[in-house]
């Protein structure tokens, strides 16, 4: 027993800091803080179980130095949060950190790399995709829009597939796509370029949106299994049959000349959105399926069924 432990085994702070080796200054701020419990000896100073505040002590300034809020160390402390738990919302926090700033450093790149003529359209670009979560809210919201009444199994995929996420670590071009891709949805044009190039139509005519949805989806990922020059077959029929199906309609070469006539396929603004998603997600995307298929229906006219 030391010089400053007191009857009841309790210990003063200064024997309390002697054993944790914390100052005790950040004891007081600990104790004015709620993190340490402590009691008042008859003189009015602060006094320690030893059993117990060694330990809370070593555990607060191990926490700390990981960063955790003093918050979160005192739901540690009264036993409402697990060490494990808090550790990991820590981690999870300092995710979203990191990718905010990972984000922040590819945009200040993406203008610092521009050509000085291009540098204040860059800048202008950027800031207007400043929070990437909601730049890509924006883009499923824009396609839920557009393929509604899509089932929500159906449409996660087609969202996982073809609405780009950025990597943890995005380079200045990907920053730049993906603030194009997502300026290039604000244009009208092109919102009714894609509305066409799903729907072939106009979408009150269509019946069943769904079975189209539906079995266009399941063309397309025929497609994307192929790697092959598009042709007909089996996988242009399936889009065919989707049509008529959402048509009321048969598979009859008169449909398959008003799908031909209706495409909107080259228009340059839907090439250049399916391009930029490319660029981003380094996958086939929908984009490239569809235009496989207009092809495929091209060739058809042309060599099997010339008008």
């Amino acid at each position: 027993m030391t010089e400053n432990t007191h009857r009841g085994g309790l210990v003063s702070i200064g024997e309390l800091s002697r054993v944790t080796g914390v100052p005790v200054r950040t004891l007081r701020f600990y104790c004015d803080n709620g993190v340490l419990e402590s009691r008042r000896s008859s003189g009015g100073h602060r006094l320690f179980d030893p059993l117990t505040a060694v330990d809370q002590v070593l555990l607060v300034r191990r926490l700390r130095m990981l960063g955790l809020s003093l918050s979160a160390i005192i739901e540690v402390l009264t036993g409402t949060l697990t060490t494990a738990d808090a550790i990991a919302a820590e981690r999870a926090a300092l995710d979203t950190e990191l990718g905010l700033l990972s984000w922040r450093r590819a945009s200040l790149r993406a203008v610092e790399e521009a050509p000085p003529a291009e540098r204040a359209r860059r800048l202008e670009l950027l800031a207007s995709v400043h929070d990437r979560h909601r730049a890509h809210d924006t883009l499923v919201t824009f396609w839920r829009t557009l393929l509604a009444p899509i089932p929500p199994a159906l449409f996660d995929g087609f969202v996982t597939m073809n609405i780009p996420h950025l990597p943890d670590d995005p380079t200045p071009q990907h920053i730049v796509a993906f603030a194009e891709l997502t300026t290039h949805i604000a244009d009208p044009a092109c919102t009714a370029a894609m509305s066409r190039q799903l729907w072939r139509t106009n979408p009150t005519r269509i019946h069943d949106k769904l079975a189209l949805v539906t079995g266009v989806a399941e063309a397309c990922a025929a497609v994307d299994s192929l790697g092959t020059q598009p042709h007909t077959g089996p996988e242009l029929d399936r889009f065919i049959d989707a049509h008529a199906t959402a048509r009321r309609d048969r598979d009859t070469p008169r449909l398959r000349y008003r799908l031909l006539d209706d495409a909107p396929d080259n228009d340059p603004r839907i090439h250049r959105y399916w391009k930029l998603t490319t660029e981003i997600t380094g996958t086939t995307t929908a984009g490239a399926a569809l235009d496989w298929l207009y092809r495929a229906l091209a060739q058809w006219a042309d060599d099997v069924h010339p008008r």
